[in-house]
């Protein structure tokens, strides 16, 4: 038998043991590894294999047309990162040449580009490639799957050992559900399909949402368009101090990091220690939850000079209950002469503009829905696991994870940044990474031992979502505010958020509690014992 096959059904197992027979312990069988996305999540994922492992065949299918994810298909004026883009980094790839504080999306497009270019990680990339289904094989111990090949419009039939879904929570935007859409005779853009062929000069602009992208939008188009009439149905928390605003670095500053490496390290650990520092505001009635709200109520209000805006822009509910974004120039804009605020919801959609709660209809020339994503954490494609069980119907009323990464009944399945993940708690990437390298250490005793196929156990997932449901009763982010942490609900579940800090996370991480496990063996479970000799001894002999 060749190295490189596998059989993981019972009638095969007697000669994959016949095989490890005559090799040393933990000889590495070939594997292969599907990861679904090429974005940050997708390239640290190949990074970090192509480092650490050989006999490995690994494809990243990518529905796009290049790498990048978000960051290549985010382009709306004034698309930025809404954290440090020091912090925003892997921590093994520092750029000490970020422009800003808060880095534009073009900028974050380059920095994943020259990680790619560097490790040579697009050999690994099939674009305009997107999974439409992926089937559970448990005779075989493997995923089938298929994939829409869009370039060419046909279908690609691929099978792999581990599955790796790196699509991203922020990846499937979506329309806002108001009734007469379509009928819209003016522009209609969304911020996540942002055309930049629209030219907003001069026009008079609907912006439909308030979140993190509308925060950015609202001021990198007030000097374009002649008027922006912006549709708010809650309020929000906007940093707005100036410990919290944009800010260019000189050519000084820059020289500096990138001459002295220490320096540049000095500065991201203060940037991340500020980062982390922050989680205790988010337990409800803390005493940092207090002087916060208060603090953030007085900012707010200098920056709008408006009572009529701060009545209805600023919560009642605690700092954090929703993510909080820096909001550079937002409220000024807001409470600017150029800008007209209606608060509520929207009735319906015209061919000429959008009726709102008050029942009148305001014209607009161009519609921008700010209105995000779908935030189920249900697959966008059918994800059939052990007893043709699907995900998405899994999960139809509660997205429920083993520790943000993987699925009971969903074997060899993986999730970068799934349910529960600490999205929200501090800094993300270094979580991420701390995600690819428990997934590895799964991935690694696949390869070098009799196993089959491992899953996380039911009771395990359980008992992990009752301490969640637990320990969020204590958060702000229980409170009644309209929250993707909560799948766009007021008063559901907390889906998103860790129960805990970033730094909680990492250390709940850094080695498997394989209890938690339920591995199936081909054969033998110590097969892989092999012919007695250690790996040591044999790379001894190969080189004497």
């Amino acid at each position: 038998m060749a190295q490189g096959e596998f059989p993981s059904n019972s009638a095969a197992s007697s000669n994959d043991e016949h095989w490890r027979s005559q090799e040393p312990i933990h000889e590495e069988r070939h594997l292969k590894v599907i990861c679904i996305g090429a974005g940050a999540s997708g390239l640290l994922l190949a990074y970090k294999l192509q480092r650490s492992f050989e006999n490995l065949e690994l494809i990243l299918y990518e529905k796009n047309a290049d790498l990048g994810g978000t960051w290549l298909e985010n382009k709306y004026p004034g698309c930025a990162c809404d954290v440090p883009a020091h912090t925003y980094t892997w921590s093994f790839e520092p750029n000490p040449s970020w422009s800003s504080k808060y880095a534009g999306s073009d900028e974050i497009l380059r920095y994943f580009q020259n990680f790619t270019q560097k490790y040579d990680l697009a050999k690994y990339c099939k674009f305009n490639h997107r999974v439409s289904k992926a089937s559970w094989n448990t005779k075989m111990g493997r995923w089938d799957v298929e994939v829409a090949n869009l370039a060419e419009g046909t279908t690609v039939l691929d099978s792999c050992d581990i599955l790796v879904n790196a699509g991203g929570v922020l990846n499937s935007w979506r329309w806002p559900d108001i009734p007469g859409l379509r009928d819209f005779k003016g522009v209609l853009l969304h911020t996540a399909r942002w055309n930049p062929a629209v030219d907003l000069s001069g026009k008079h602009v609907g912006l439909i949402g308030n979140g993190s992208s509308a925060i950015q939008l609202l001021p990198a188009i007030r000097d374009l368009v002649s008027k922006i009439t912006t549709f708010i149905r809650s309020p929000t928390w906007i940093l707005s101090s100036s410990s919290f605003e944009q800010h260019v670095y000189s050519r000084e500053e820059r020289h500096a990091f990138e001459s002295d490496p220490s320096a540049h390290l000095k500065y991201r650990k203060e940037l991340e220690c500020n980062g982390n520092s922050a989680f205790p505001l988010f337990i409800a009635d803390s005493e940092v939850q207090k002087a916060t709200f208060d603090s953030m109520v007085t900012l707010m209000k200098g920056r709008l000079q408006n009572k009529v805006l701060e009545e209805l822009i600023i919560p009642s509910w605690a700092v954090g209950c929703r993510r909080i974004t820096p909001g550079d120039k937002y409220l000024e804009t807001l409470a600017s002469d150029k800008v007209e605020v209606i608060y509520g919801g929207i009735e319906k959609i015209t061919e000429a503009g959008c009726v709102g709660e008050d029942g009148v209809e305001r014209q607009v020339e161009i519609l921008i829905c700010a209105t995000g994503f779908d935030t189920s954490y249900k697959p966008s494609f059918p994800v059939v696991g052990e007893n043709g069980k699907i995900l998405s119907e899994v999960w139809a009323h509660e997205a429920q994870s083993y520790l943000g990464m993987a699925a009971a009944g969903f074997p060899n399945y993986f999730m970068f940044v799934g349910p529960n993940s600490p999205i929200g708690n501090g800094p993300l990437l270094i979580a991420i990474e701390a995600q690819a390298d428990y997934m590895l250490k799964m991935m690694n005793r696949l390869q070098t031992e009799n196993i089959h196929s491992f899953s996380p156990k039911p009771d395990a997932v359980q008992d992990f979502i009752e301490h969640k449901d637990a320990f969020m009763k204590n958060t702000v982010w229980e409170q009644e505010c309209r929250s993707w942490y909560k799948s766009n609900s007021i008063t559901g579940k907390v889906t998103a958020l860790w129960p805990g800090s970033t730094m909680h996370y990492l250390e709940m991480i850094a080695e498997p509690r394989y209890e938690d496990w339920s591995f199936k063996y081909s054969g033998n479970r110590f097969a892989y014992l092999g012919n007695g000799r250690s790996q040591t001894e044999t790379e001894r002999r190969k080189f004497s």
